[in-house]
């Protein structure tokens, strides 16, 4: 088991983004209240439906890639759908960081890094 790196930080992946994409759907309004709030004072003000449902789509892709991806990696070894979700992964991180940026949070933007290191690794091992 060579891949044993790989597939922690997919697994790690993928539970952050379906555990995210989870909430955000079961729990939609709830969502949108907080982040109306969060960005009320911001160039998004006007746009957070749309950038959350974005996000939300992202996530879902990510978080399936990187599910498919684990699963790929174990059966055959092969790397295409873990490498997809790890690209997924810091499209989604950067879209949040992003929105961090434009709301002001620079705390929530410096913690965006704690989950950028290991989805650019993963896409370094899986490419």
């Amino acid at each position: 088991m060579n891949n044993i790196a790989s597939l922690l930080v997919l697994l790690f992946l993928a539970i952050t983004f379906l555990m995210s994409a989870h909430e955000k759907v079961f729990h939609w309004n709830d969502t949108l209240t907080l982040l109306k709030g969060h960005f009320k004072n911001s160039p998004l003000k006007n746009w957070v439906v749309q950038v959350t449902t974005i996000l939300l789509l992202t996530e879902i892709i990510a978080g399936v890639f990187c599910a498919v991806g684990i699963v790929q990696l174990v059966v055959n070894g092969e790397r295409n759908y873990g490498y997809y979700g790890a690209m997924c992964s810091c499209i989604a991180i950067l879209q949040m960081l992003v929105g961090q940026r434009l709301a002001k949070d620079y705390d929530g933007a410096r913690n965006m890094v704690i989950y950028f290191i290991p989805a650019v690794l993963a896409v370094y091992w899986l490419s």
